[in-house]
């Protein structure tokens, strides 16, 4: 009788303490998620990622069959280049600003790129003040304005 009585008190103090520690962690916020990981896993590093790899994967490609100076292969390494100096802005941003990395803030971006991706090659036919190099140049500025607005 006396051993039961000690096995049940030994369930009831463990159980005690299963239930202490429970109260204390319950209402407690969880832990905070690491700065580069609410980026990370944003829609917008998302969005401007996936464009990331389509691009990679397109190169990949083109290169089973053309070498790094055919035009497409240039043209989408030029835009590569453009998309990681974005994610490495995206990267940069406080962790509290992070709410602001919405998918619209992500094609806003991949708009800019193309656009700047096309005013690159325009540029390289044409001088400053033709009509289509100004045009361009707008639009990259609207983008950015835009980009601008979301993110300030």
């Amino acid at each position: 009788m006396k051993q039961n009585m000690r096995i049940c008190l030994l369930f009831a103090v463990i159980f005690c303490v299963i239930e202490i520690s429970f109260a204390q962690t319950k209402g407690k916020p969880a832990e905070p998620v690491a700065a580069d990981q609410r980026i990370e896993s944003s829609a917008a590093y998302a969005e401007v990622l996936f464009r990331k790899t389509e691009l990679e994967a397109e190169i990949e490609s083109l290169l089973f069959a053309y070498n790094d100076v055919y035009p497409t292969v240039k043209d989408a390494r030029a835009e590569l280049k453009l998309l990681q100096a974005e994610i490495d802005r995206l990267r940069s941003i406080k962790p509290v600003d992070a709410g602001k990395l919405t998918l619209a803030l992500g094609k806003l971006i991949l708009g800019k790129v193309s656009h700047l991706a096309n005013l690159t090659k325009l540029q390289m036919q044409y001088q400053d003040g033709h009509p289509s190099v100004k045009k361009e140049k707008r639009v990259v500025e609207i983008y950015e304005a835009a980009i601008k607005e979301i993110l300030n």
